[in-house]
């Protein structure tokens, strides 16, 4: 078996790389491991081994279709998480979004059909729904997105879908809350709190802080998006939540009191454009079709990457405090 995964080097999708070539995934444990991943700021090789006699790294962008040929030569699967996702940055600059999400999407899913590749897996977020004041969101619910991120996720998972009804393509998407662990860039919310209480700093939260976000610990998620590649059904979507839910300003809390910090340290600030209020998932098909219950209790899960972050200071710090790039 022969895998193709784009975006390979970033938070989700390496820890799916490294739980591969680990073996942690039942019925692939010989399986190659190709990663495609253009090193963007979010992208780190020091993410993923330097060297397996399973895996091959090739530095490029998803929308270098030539490469996309060479690249996919071979392969029995793809699991496309490559994606800008930043939804402060998408507000500042929605065109490289677009280009990124929509149609770096379309230049995979097409290399995908004409190089015959056998099955794929776009992986996509639970924003390109919108904002629920009440109840969850089922795979039937509209597309309703509110951030340029969103919608351009949006627009790639419709792209997604239209290749399986107009071409046939073997392809599923995912659809999952809110991630967080090790190796997240400290741009997104948890270790963005976390490095700012370790370095003495408040920790920014929009608005009243009550808007009310699932969390899912990336090891759940990639084992939800395993799952999908080798039993879901092509031309479906499938939601991936976490069960629990939480405001973001008392997670904030939770996160102050994990790195010993005082509340005084959270500091309200201007509320983001177009923020969503509320995100909620119906997880029944996913339950119903392949039977996933998350594995990690997100008391444990937070309490372990705030840990992770307090241990690794030379991975997080020059990003952080140096600018994008290590």
């Amino acid at each position: 078996m022969r895998i193709l995964v784009t975006g390979g080097a970033g938070f989700i999708g390496s820890h799916y790389v490294r739980t591969m070539l680990d073996g942690g995934y039942r019925d692939f444990e010989d399986a190659h491991v190709t990663v495609l991943d253009q090193l963007t700021y979010a992208g780190r090789r020091e993410n993923i081994p330097g060297s397996h006699p399973r895996l091959t790294f090739v530095r490029g962008n998803i929308l270098d279709r030539k490469l996309l040929r060479e690249v996919l030569d071979g392969q029995d699967a793809v699991v496309h998480f490559a994606a800008e996702s930043h939804v402060d940055r998408s507000i500042t600059s929605g065109a490289e979004f677009v280009r990124t999400n929509v149609e770096g999407t379309q230049a995979v899913l097409e290399a995908c059909l004409t190089g015959g590749v056998e099955r794929v897996v776009h992986v996509s977020t639970d924003e390109v729904y919108g904002t629920i004041e009440k109840g969850a969101w089922t795979e039937r619910s509209p597309l309703l997105p509110n951030s340029p991120y969103s919608a351009s996720k949006a627009g790639s998972d419709l792209m997604a879908l239209a290749y399986f009804r107009t071409h046939g393509l073997n392809v599923s998407v995912t659809r999952c809350c809110n991630n967080y662990g090790p190796y997240q860039h400290p741009e997104k919310f948890i270790p963005l709190a976390v490095t700012n209480l370790l370095e003495g700093r408040p920790v920014p939260v929009y608005g009243d802080g009550l808007q009310v976000r699932e969390w899912l610990h990336v090891a759940d998620h990639c084992r939800a998006v395993h799952q999908v590649l080798a039993e879901g059904r092509a031309g479906e979507a499938y939601n991936i939540g976490a069960g629990t839910a939480e405001s973001n300003l008392a997670l904030a809390r939770r996160l102050a009191e994990l790195c010993g910090a005082e509340p005084d340290m959270i500091r309200h600030v201007t509320d983001r454009k177009g923020h969503d209020r509320r995100y909620a998932l119906d997880q029944t098909r996913f339950e119903r079709e392949l039977g996933r219950e998350p594995d990690v209790p997100f008391g444990e899960g937070l309490a372990e990457t705030v840990a992770w972050y307090q241990d690794n200071p030379q991975w997080w710090k020059p990003v952080k405090n140096g600018g994008d790039r290590p």
